[in-house]
């Protein structure tokens, strides 16, 4: 039966983008590891990385979060170079354009305090005042906005499923085996995973064990006997074309929890799930309702010209939303000195994944992170509950 009795050093549950940053960071750091993925939807086709809008930001409240993504964004812009398989360079068809984050009036304050913060850790974070904004973006409209930060360097979008498939083809270049395979067991020995369980029957033995599984990654966790405060959340995301042209245009975050920006001759837009616990949001269902009823009218608000816009398609796709404090949960996990974990990105997780897979990666390999520091993220902040709080999860 494939895989029965195998053994590899690592075996990875979860073979989308971040699973795929874990598996080549291992093989770069030590070419000797025999690391094993395993993938239950080898095609991608409902998974996360797949059906993300794919963009990059420094605007978070965590400074960890700010580090985390200008690592990465480094690492796209040198990604033809870094994961060129026989001299075919992979395009991740990065575009560097800003964010502009909007506050109304009554936000303004702490929108200013957080540009300070932004600012002390490196970021290139513009300030503007309302009248700043209405020269500079004389589409928008500023009634009841206050403030807003604007991202001058580091930010911006790229093509997801082209990363994630030239992660995935460089790792098997370095010796990567990826398999189809869904893991639906694990059998544990005292304070370590010894073996996985697949649904095909098969068992495949492990040095040690990551938790790459997304969405699901809760139970991945429970089968090694504790609990990950991590559930799948839909996310639905609208294309539309407007007539109107709306130039020099970044990301926008509205005050009203809406975001869009341009792609393509269209523009993409979202929002937060309307009821984030109903049942339907554990589902890929299309909330087709939530543009006419949310999406539109705030658009229309904040940019005249999108009172004329015609939507031309809709996807959905998953969030792996960790409840406790919207962060990242990075490191080993309780009580197992060989499982490792790689989870709850909470809608910031393939911006981040570059990042969070060379930092996984040296903790396994040399004990202690080298390159990026990211141990407050922890599970230790869980059992201990000290939360690290991220205020902008868009």
């Amino acid at each position: 039966m494939n895989g029965q009795n195998e053994t590899f050093d690592v075996v990875i549950v979860g073979g989308g983008v971040m699973g795929s940053s874990v598996a080549y960071h291992l093989k770069t750091l030590d070419a000797r590891l025999s690391v094993l993925v395993l993938e239950r939807d080898p095609n991608y086709t409902t998974a996360s990385s797949t059906l993300s809008v794919s963009s990059i930001r420094q605007q978070f409240s965590a400074p960890v979060n700010m580090a985390l993504s200008r690592n990465s964004f480094a690492f796209l812009r040198e990604a033809a170079d870094r994961l060129q398989v026989d001299g075919d360079r992979p395009d991740v068809a990065l575009q560097e354009r800003a964010y502009l984050q909007l506050a109304s009036p009554a936000g303004a304050d702490g929108l200013r305090a957080m540009n300070a913060v932004q600012r002390a850790h490196g970021g290139d974070i513009a300030l503007l005042e309302p009248d700043d904004l209405a020269r500079r973006f004389p589409w928008l409209s500023i009634d009841s906005i206050g403030a807003g930060n604007l991202g001058l360097r580091g930010e911006g979008w790229f093509d997801g499923y082209s990363l994630l498939q030239a992660l995935r083809r460089k790792a098997r270049a370095l010796g990567v085996e990826y398999r189809k395979a869904e893991a639906v067991s694990l059998r544990r020995e005292g304070e370590r995973i010894a073996s996985v369980g697949c649904a095909d029957g098969s068992t495949v033995a492990c040095g040690m064990l990551v938790n790459a599984a997304g969405p699901h990654a809760a139970r991945v966790a429970d089968m090694a006997g504790f609990a990950l405060p991590v559930h799948p959340e839909r996310h639905c995301v609208f294309v539309f074309d407007c007539k109107t042209p709306i130039p020099d245009c970044p990301l926008v975050i509205d005050p009203s929890g809406i975001y869009f920006r341009p792609e393509g001759k269209g523009f993409l837009a979202g929002a937060p799930p309307r009821d984030a616990h109903a049942p339907e949001n554990r589902t890929l269902e299309i909330d087709h309702a939530q543009f006419e009823d949310v999406l539109w009218p705030a658009l229309a608000a904040r940019v005249p010209a999108f009172e004329a816009i015609r939507q031309t398609a809709v996807w959905a796709g998953f969030y792996e939303m960790n409840s406790f404090d919207h962060n990242a949960i990075i490191g080993r996990a309780p009580g197992l000195a060989n499982m490792l974990l790689v989870n709850g990105f909470s809608g910031h997780g393939i911006q981040q994944s570059p990042a969070a897979g060379l930092a996984l990666a040296e903790l396994m390999v040399h004990g202690a992170y080298r390159t990026l520091d990211v141990g407050e993220l922890g599970y230790e902040r869980i059992a201990q509950n000290r939360p690290v709080r991220e205020l902008i999860v868009i």
